[in-house]
């Protein structure tokens, strides 16, 4: 057997002379490349391990509430001089807005500072509002059913409530108990601590349930039409977040354009929840990197902020080189993002261009996360510019995550749902809250109106809802 070289090292650190290693048997050297081997691949697996403990919400998909209490950043400031909290010099003020009075007072000034009590030319100059809370009083009304013999056929004839009033709870009071138990999130027995304790209403978590139930029901015209508008915007934000129905896991999908939010609970997160959210929907499509979304066939905007956390990530490795590359990709990628605020010139682009070609190609051929992750932005090349071609397209996906933490902080607080009819009540308020959120609407006086027509057996007004958009996406 030929003798082997000594294993491939910038500097000798072994404990030994390359002499030695010459005079060292041949089965020995074979054995010591064996075991530097497998150490070579025992350090990698332990750097990639490290990195992947050391991960934050800054270098991963992960949310700000996972990162450790002990490891928070810190802020960092621009100035020597840390500035202190609040609206800064130059900032636009925001004044209490002045609402319709229900009482009036003029108040005059009795005297000048010079003792002088004749004043002339006395005109306002300033009003001085002051918001109460007058005494909670509910309308109680009692509906007294008589019933009478009837002496043709002997028997009793008894009066029914109307059905508008069947239920026993108005409209405004449903709508209430559904603002605090779905827009607000609040458990059942926290509306019933509310009722009691500010309206002085003694209620049942049974009746509550019931109530909810009832808002179900009249928010389903709102529901299908908050999906038919979300199904033919022409760019949509989609993503999803776990969800658990009865510890079983499940999955919430949200889709959302400029005007509406649609929501689903289904119990996959796959090609086929994805088919069931967006039906026959053709659009844009500005999504994460799940394999599901990389196979749109339309136009799609990749999220920059997902590949500017892996870059960040990868520039924080130990080698040389995986940090090397994550802060030239890190760089190249925020100055992209950055485009959408400042677009580029014709010569800027070029450069940004043949640099990122550049960086993938010395890259693409490696084994390790750099490789990786080179491979993976030759393969998103076309999603990654999208919203410099089209209007109204964002570089990242905060729109669908931002309308997704609430439903995140919900699950948190009720571990999920119980019940298909409880994923219908998610489904619905939440559908409702942040479409009403997007069009800046009181999800209050939705509710209101939508319970009131549904008591009275009537079609809601959803023409908010179903106001026309443009047809046709304007290329900038």
């Amino acid at each position: 057997m030929e003798p082997q070289s000594a294993p491939h090292n910038t500097m000798w650190s072994f404990p030994f002379t390359p002499q030695d290693w010459e005079q060292t048997p041949t089965a020995v050297q074979a054995y010591v490349h064996t075991l530097h081997d497998e150490l070579t691949q025992l350090r990698a697996c332990v750097e990639a391990l490290e990195a992947r403990l050391a991960q934050n919400s800054t270098t991963s998909s992960r949310p700000p509430s996972s990162d450790s209490p002990y490891k928070k950043p810190r802020q960092r400031t621009t100035t020597a001089i840390p500035r202190k909290a609040g609206g800064k010099p130059g900032h636009p003020g925001h004044r209490q807005v002045l609402l319709a009075p229900t009482t009036m007072h003029e108040v005059r000034p009795e005297r000048c500072a010079c003792g002088n009590t004749t004043l002339a030319l006395l005109r306002p100059y300033y009003t001085h509002q002051v918001l109460e809370l007058p005494p909670i009083a509910m309308e109680v009304t009692h509906w007294v059913l008589y019933q009478g013999w009837c002496p043709d056929c002997g028997r009793w004839c008894q009066a029914q409530v109307p059905d508008e009033h069947a239920t026993g709870y108005g409209p405004r009071f449903s709508a209430l108990m559904g603002e605090l138990a779905g827009t607000y999130g609040n458990g059942r027995r926290m509306v019933q601590t509310f009722c009691a304790s500010v309206l002085g209403v003694p209620i049942s978590l049974g009746a509550i349930q019931k109530v909810l139930d009832r808002v179900t029901e009249a928010l389903e015209p709102h529901y299908r039409a908050i999906a038919t508008q979300a199904r033919h915007a022409l760019v949509s934000y989609i993503d999803e977040t776990p969800w658990w129905c009865t510890n079983t896991l499940h999955w919430l999908w949200v889709m959302v354009s400029e005007r509406v939010a649609f929501y689903m609970i289904h119990p996959r997160r796959s090609k086929e929840a994805f088919a069931a959210l967006i039906d026959d929907w053709a659009g844009i499509l500005v999504s994460d990197g799940y394999g599901v979304y990389q196979n749109w066939v339309q136009a799609r905007q990749t999220c920059l902020a997902h590949l500017i956390r892996t870059a960040r990530s990868l520039a924080a490795r130990q080698q040389a080189e995986l940090a090397a590359y994550g802060t030239w990709a890190l760089a190249e990628l925020q100055r992209l993002c950055h485009m959408a605020t400042a677009p580029p010139t014709g010569g800027e682009w070029r450069a940004w261009y043949a640099r990122l070609c550049r960086l993938i190609e010395q890259y693409h051929d490696r084994a390790d996360d750099a490789g990786r992750f080179a491979r993976r932005l030759l393969r998103e090349m076309d999603s990654l510019w999208v919203f410099l071609a089209q209007h109204g397209v964002d570089p990242t996906n905060n729109r669908a995550e931002r309308a997704l933490r609430f439903g995140v902080l919900w699950r948190k607080r009720s571990l999920g749902t119980a019940s298909d009819k409880g994923n219908r009540w998610v489904e619905r308020i939440l559908s409702l809250r942040e479409t009403c959120r997007l069009q800046a609407r009181s999800t209050y006086t939705v509710l209101v109106e939508a319970l009131t027509r549904f008591f009275q057996g009537h079609q809601p007004d959803l023409s908010w809802i179903n106001a026309e958009v443009s047809t046709s996406p304007a290329p900038l």
